[in-house]
């Protein structure tokens, strides 16, 4: 809620801005009558020039439950002539855009409205707008939030609204959600208070606009616009095509989640048969009746980002600003770095709507963001099955390429197919694969194979003589792992590999052994106790975890 202090600084800004606007414009009729004109799209139920007035009138609203969120430049290397803006909704009440919409519509309702309540319907960002909301005009809000919904999520939900919140969690799904939170609103004659598909919560979404255009930095060539249901792609390319005429707006949506250009290209809303939640803030299988035709109007084209590319766009955004958007706050990142070439020389905005991260995700996020910006790659070789064939292949990795995933495990055949995963620079993995040709040393990508990606490693114990299993720990540096192979491995059969970089400074890894003859497993043993290896720590598994993992018959 506002302190004194905040809400003085909210009142300045909103009557600095009015003062701007007046002196461009004598009335409203002048603004509109230079900038947008009315749609003639078919199924348009709100013109253009009905919603840049209700985004004037929204600011004299919002900023009653909160001040305007800054703009900030990102530093980018000093070869590339482009300059990129990013808005920092993530340091809003909280943490995301959506308590504009939420407060904007609320603040409307008459006070009989208001003492009979609200219902909303929402996995996150929207139900913590309605919350807070609720508890500043003193309202009661009854929120439907699937079962599947993070417990973070609920709790801030709850923590927000207080006592003014009544949190009911049902339904599998959130579109199970909302069918029972719209049948509750029915049934009780409650003010339903949708997450994109209003007037006025798009109004109120785009407010953080008009706080673009009032820093005087523009104008923008190029606005990059996470989209779900819409309303704040609409409210902001609403605002700023009225100020910056010649800005191309881009509509950003998942791979798996592209429910509004779908529409668009079959000319009505179109109910997807799957939607991907890993950007959960945008995971929405239908465009809404009122936001589609507004985007079909504003948004000049449309582009799809993985989520591989969204956790590189996370990854970017934490090493520049140390800032961890939730997935869907750094879409419109992601479509900028996939288009980056593009962008060189262009002055270009995107919007970091949300922070509400998982914490659980961030494990997934950094596995997947060198992926998403071409810097990591996974590798299945096919050798010949024979001791001293990894560390053979282990000599073609160059020093500047980085180990960060090794599977493998002995199976039937004479071929074994380890798989490994490292990090480099495009250039470096260009020159690698290159490298590899030219030694005749087959292999494959399974950057995106499920195996690789779920970490199966297939082992057949059986085949094994006189097996080892040692967990290892080593310090963290290009060729580590190649170096402790090559110096004390030439004698034993490699028969399983489990290791995957965690970002520590030290490494760890699982690996099998195999012998051939007592004399040799007695060597490796000795080596390994010795003080003489590069390892920072050596543990042979015991007798009931090796049991565990190739039975009985464990050789001595």
């Amino acid at each position: 809620m506002l302190k004194e202090d905040d809400l003085g600084c909210a009142i300045n800004f909103i009557n600095g801005t009015l003062a701007r606007l007046e002196s461009d414009r004598t009335d409203l009729n002048f603004a509109l009558s230079t900038g947008l004109e009315d749609s003639k799209h078919p199924m348009m139920s709100v013109s253009l020039e009905r919603l840049f007035d209700a985004i004037l009138k929204a600011r004299q609203r919002v900023y009653e439950l909160a001040p305007a969120t800054p703009l900030q430049k990102l530093e980018l290397e000093q070869e590339f002539r482009g300059e990129l803006f990013i808005k920092r909704e993530d340091l809003s009440p909280i943490h995301a855009y959506k308590w504009r919409g939420s407060y904007n519509r609320m603040r409307q309702l008459s006070s009989a409205e208001l003492k009979h309540g609200v219902v909303c319907a929402s996995a996150g960002n929207h139900a913590q707008g309605v919350a807070v909301s609720a508890q500043k005009l003193g309202t009661r809000a009854t929120i439907y939030m699937p079962k599947s919904t993070p417990q973070m999520k609920v709790s801030s939900v709850r923590k927000l609204g207080g006592t003014s919140v009544d949190v009911v969690l049902k339904g599998g799904s959130y579109d199970e959600a909302f069918q029972l939170a719209s049948d509750f609103a029915k049934e009780t004659g409650q003010t339903f208070i949708h997450a994109y598909d209003d007037l006025e919560v798009i109004a109120g979404q785009g407010t953080l606009a008009d706080e673009v255009v009032m820093e005087g930095v523009g104008p923008f060539d190029r606005v990059y616009l996470q989209i779900g249901g819409g309303g704040m792609a609409a409210g902001v390319a609403c605002w700023l095509k009225k100020y910056y005429p010649e800005i191309e707006i881009v509509g950003v949506e998942g791979i798996d989640q592209a429910s509004m250009a779908t529409a668009v290209d079959a000319g009505c809303p179109v109910e997807l048969e799957y939607v991907d939640v890993f950007c959960d803030g945008t995971a929405v299988k239908k465009a809404g009746s009122v936001t589609f035709p507004l985007c079909a109007e504003l948004v000049d084209r449309f582009v799809t980002v993985t989520n591989e590319e969204v956790c590189a766009g996370i990854q970017m955004l934490w090493e520049s600003k140390r800032l961890i958007p939730e997935p869907a706050g750094a879409m419109g990142l992601a479509a900028w770095m996939k288009e980056k070439q593009a962008n060189d020389g262009k002055r270009c905005l995107v919007i970091v709507c949300g922070a509400n991260m998982d914490f659980g995700q961030l494990s997934w996020v950094v596995k997947h963001a060198g992926i998403g910006s071409s810097r990591r790659k996974f590798y299945r070789f096919f050798l010949e099955e024979r001791a001293g064939a990894l560390l053979e292949l282990l000599q073609h990795f160059p020093e500047d390429v980085n180990i960060v995933e090794f599977q493998h495990g002995l199976t039937k055949g004479e071929i074994v197919s380890p798989v490994i995963g490292i990090d480099a620079t495009p250039l470096q993995l260009v020159k690698f694969e290159k490298k590899l040709g030219d030694a005749n040393t087959p292999f494959e990508e399974a950057t995106n194979d499920e195996d690789v990606e779920f970490r199966i490693i297939h082992y057949e114990a059986s085949l094994f003589k006189m097996p080892i299993f040692v967990r290892i720990e080593f310090h963290e540096r290009p060729g580590a792992l190649s170096d402790f192979l090559q110096q004390n491995c030439k004698e034993a059969s490699i028969i399983y590999f489990n290791y995957g970089y965690t970002g520590e400074r030290v490494g760890r890894a699982l690996i099998g052994f195999d012998f051939t003859d007592f004399d040799a497993k007695d060597c490796f043993l000795e080596a390994l106790s010795s003080e003489s290896h590069s390892l920072r720590r050596v543990k042979q598994l015991p007798e009931s975890a090796m049991i565990r993992m190739i039975g009985n018959d464990v050789s001595s």
